[in-house]
């Protein structure tokens, strides 16, 4: 039946429509979902365990909802999913201001309307994703934005009294009526805002200057917050906390499995860079260790958090490095290099918050850091495990490649250099070649330069040989050398 072609209130009941609350209706089609084994929550990864089934249950139990969690966590997505829980269209009073079911209607004017006209009450139809209102949580927000407020414009045109309730022009809340309403950055709002939601959560009862109004709004609230100790900017006041039913945790991914799904899906690549660059499985992993490693560096607030948006930022900067040094060789393809990390540093140094020491650092100095920090916690998963403390007699499966740079004079990889050169340059250390035959056998040709590159940069964080930046690239020098070097410079 096309329910859109159902114009009037006679029409709407004659088909058998039943009328239903919004979190009647969020109830039955979840449940609909469930029984059908069908997704509630389609893309949002490694929630599947833990944040989906509490949101699930806070559904099924009709309750407001507080998702409380660090920034890049998915709270606001997770908020806008649940209009897909909504039926495709409601029918409203024409002409309502406050989205009035015909079978309840609550305003003076629906009122009115029907009582005039009965089962000739026009009737138009809201589709779900009319139904979703969302507002920023500032402290410039007033109860006349939220509530409502008397309105003397009105006033004067209609020629009415104050003591009238038509003089009201109603706020943001009202005008969502039988819809979800999130606040994001709930803590944010002035605690005398937050006390105005009070009965709008319990009794649905409103007051705008005077006038004390029973209107038993229908909503869904969904409220956002990240934990009260982070922001320091307020709080959510007590009373308002033991009106909402459910709060729920969110959390960071849990392991780069879910951390590079989540990156694949969300990142704004151009179809041209994906056909332009190959990317290791190894390069993915090491984009997503960086902000493990960013989530418990002591330079950085652990509190404020480590979005989702850093790894997609990055992984976005990741693949225009090597697009812009192959378009500039006058290239058609590239595999991606480990030097291009270095191009994801000003997306990393604009998503951090650093503690005092690490503003004394500089958040450049930070970020390299972490691509460092990256490259120790994975170089172990790929290559043997370098040891601090060794064994006079024990063999050592770096021997060669360190004894290489020690009788050579140094070794340069240009930032902006073609893929020939580049491979020529990797393949003139044998020893890179014997490596990763032994150690990654399987190992595809396309990656193996990768890998063969981040064997140095492995080497150099666990002190094995030394590397310095200058204007053009990146010089990689043994130990000993450097610092014989560095005394014949004093």
């Amino acid at each position: 039946m096309d329910v859109q072609k159902l114009n009037t209130f006679g029409a709407l009941k004659s088909a058998g429509y039943e009328s239903k609350s919004i979190k009647d209706e969020l109830r039955q089609n979840l449940l609909k979902k469930i029984r059908n084994n069908e997704p509630a929550f389609e893309g949002i990864h490694g929630y599947e365990n833990t944040v989906i089934p509490e949101l699930e249950r806070a559904i099924l139990s009709k309750h407001n909802i507080n998702l409380l969690g660090l920034r890049g966590q998915a709270k606001t997505r997770l908020a806008r999913m649940m209009v897909n829980l909504l039926d495709e269209w409601m029918p409203v009073v024409e002409g309502s201001e406050i989205n009035d079911d015909p079978f309840k209607p609550i305003s003076r004017y629906a009122k009115e309307l029907l009582k005039e006209k009965g089962d000739a009450t026009p009737i138009s139809w809201m589709h779900r994703r009319e139904r979703f209102f969302e507002k920023l949580a500032t402290p410039d927000v007033t109860v006349a934005d939220i509530i409502g407020d008397v309105d003397p414009i009105k006033a004067a045109n209609l020629k009415l009294s104050y003591a009238d309730d038509r003089v009201i022009h109603f706020g943001m809340i009202p005008r969502a009526n039988r819809s979800i309403f999130v606040i994001n950055e709930l803590p944010d709002l002035q605690a005398r805002i937050q006390v105005a939601l009070f009965n709008i959560l319990q009794e649905g009862d409103i007051q705008i200057r005077g006038f004390k109004l029973r209107l038993p709004l229908d909503m869904q609230f969904v409220f956002t917050a990240n934990p009260e100790d982070y922001t320091n900017r307020g709080s959510i006041v007590t009373p308002l906390k033991d009106r909402i039913g459910s709060q729920i945790l969110t959390h960071y991914p849990t392991n780069l499995e879910t951390a590079r799904a989540i990156t694949l899906q969300e990142a704004k690549l151009d179809p041209d860079q994906t056909k332009i660059v190959h990317v290791p499985e190894l390069a993915k992993d090491l984009l997503e260790q960086i902000s493990f490693e960013a989530r418990d560096n002591e330079f950085i607030d652990a509190r404020s958090g480590i979005s989702a948006r850093l790894s997609i930022s990055a992984y976005e900067n990741l693949l225009s490095t090597a697009e812009r040094r192959t378009i500039k060789n006058g290239g058609k393809k590239t595999l991606l290099r480990f030097g291009d990390f270095l191009g994801v540093i000003p997306s990393i140094t604009g998503k951090i918050e650093l503690v005092y020491e690490g503003e004394q650092e500089g958040s450049a100095v930070v970020a390299q850091e972490l691509i460092g920090e990256a490259v120790k916690t994975l170089f172990p998963t790929v290559f043997p495990k370098i040891e601090k403390l060794t064994k006079p007699d024990a063999p050592d499966p770096y021997a060669e490649v360190v004894e290489w740079f020690f009788s050579e004079s140094g070794f340069e990889l240009l930032d902006e250099t073609s893929d020939e050169e580049y491979k020529k340059a990797l393949d003139s250390i044998p020893a890179l070649e014997k490596l990763v035959k032994k150690y990654q056998s399987k190992v595809s040709e396309s990656d193996k330069y990768f890998l063969k590159e981040f064997l140095l940069w492995g080497l150099v964080e666990f002190k094995k040989l030394n590397k310095f930046r200058f204007a053009e690239g990146m010089q990689f020098k043994d130990m000993y050398g450097s610092y014989i070097e560095g005394l014949r410079n004093e």
